[in-house]
């Protein structure tokens, strides 16, 4: 290991897991201190890249000592790992959701308080120079007022996906794994949500686990917004297609969200702004002006970011312990919200004359 660099560990070498220990390797800021990871895999990976090996965390973070450590475990053990972390002083790198409940979410909020020590929740997106971008042009007030905003995450997971019994059940759809992204990025670019009504949907599957969501969203500011969600459908209106984030999808050319505001309205991930130069009304022409900006891993950004937190560089996290639980708050608001709302069951009834054709 080169000591000249900042020691990171890694907990956790599954998928998002593999992500990072990539991205570990290829900086030139931090070093792979070590994995801890239970699993045959975890050695194997371990052995691969030639850092100690733990199946325990705790045997980890007293045998290597990391100035860091990112978190990518199954959801519920992100808080406790966490907090052993910040009882060492060890910065950390927490993947999303921040925690599997609220209640668990806030004790890494007051933890990151009392100990003073640094925590980065993985919402990646944030990281993208689209995304900086977007933020800075509706920070300087280029789409004046916002007024509504839109965002689709529909895509197709193949029957294997579901093989695995946990992503058949409540907590495993599409709302907690992929719109919850959704929703910190537009947290992240238009404030905070502060009422949710939702509808989901199981009818393509049948399984518990929601395949379709829908809400609609009123924000702080007065804003409204829609979000959909739905791992059934063919179609590519998703970050994950269009942005070009991860070679693992094809990358599609369309848009999948949207920001309305009484001067100007942005979509993404093109970053297109269209406004008029005159007189404005619906009867003017819109002007569309486009912005470039120089690609960008996010998961390198993000990797970045935190070593500049770790090292001091940086002393405001760009999500942190309360971001996150401010996302998981808004994201469950949606679960919560559908499982309230009327079922198929409760059907519209219209009066026999208001119901029929009219000729």
């Amino acid at each position: 290991m080169n000591h000249r660099k900042t020691p990171i560990a890694l907990f956790g070498a599954g998928a998002i897991g593999r992500t990072h220990l990539d991205r570990l390797q290829r900086s030139d800021r931090v070093a792979l201190a070590g994995i801890a990871d239970p699993t045959e895999a975890g050695r194997a990976a371990a052995q691969t890249a030639g850092v100690p090996w733990f199946a325990d965390h705790r045997a980890l973070l007293e045998a290597v000592r990391p100035a860091g450590a990112i978190v990518a475990t199954p959801n519920a053990t992100h808080v406790s790992l966490a907090l052993d972390c910040l009882a060492e002083g060890v910065a950390v790198l927490v993947e999303k959701p921040v925690a599997d409940t609220l209640a668990d979410a806030n004790r890494l909020v007051e933890a990151e308080a009392r100990h003073r020590v640094p925590v980065l929740v993985g919402h990646h997106r944030r990281h993208n120079p689209v995304i900086r971008r977007a933020r800075e042009i509706v920070a300087g007030g280029r789409l004046g007022r916002i007024v509504a905003v839109n965002a689709l995450a529909t895509f197709l997971k193949p029957d294997s996906y579901f093989e695995t019994a946990w992503r058949r059940q409540p907590g495993g759809g599409p709302v907690l794994i992929n719109l919850i992204h959704d929703i910190d990025l537009l947290r992240f670019l238009v404030g905070e949500i502060g009422s949710v009504q939702a509808a989901d949907s199981h009818a393509v599957r049948g399984f518990e686990v929601e395949d379709s969501a829908a809400a609609v969203l009123r924000f702080d500011s007065g804003a409204i917004g829609t979000v959909i969600v739905s791992d059934a459908a063919t179609a590519p209106w998703c970050w994950d297609f269009c942005a070009g984030e991860s070679a693992a999808y094809p990358r599609q050319a369309v848009q999948s969200h949207f920001i309305a505001g009484t001067h100007g309205s942005l979509s993404l991930p093109d970053l297109a702004l269209w406004h008029y130069k005159g007189a404005r009304g619906w009867h003017e022409e819109l002007t569309r002006e486009q912005s470039v900006v120089h690609p960008g891993d996010p998961y390198e950004r993000q990797l970045a970011h935190f070593a500049d937190l770790v090292d001091g560089r940086e002393t405001d996290s760009l999500c942190s312990a309360l971001d996150g639980m401010r996302t998981l708050a808004a994201t469950r608001a949606v679960l919560d919200a559908a499982a309230r709302a009327p079922r198929a069951s409760d059907t519209l009834v219209l009066p026999v004359n208001e119901g029929r054709n009219q000729s």
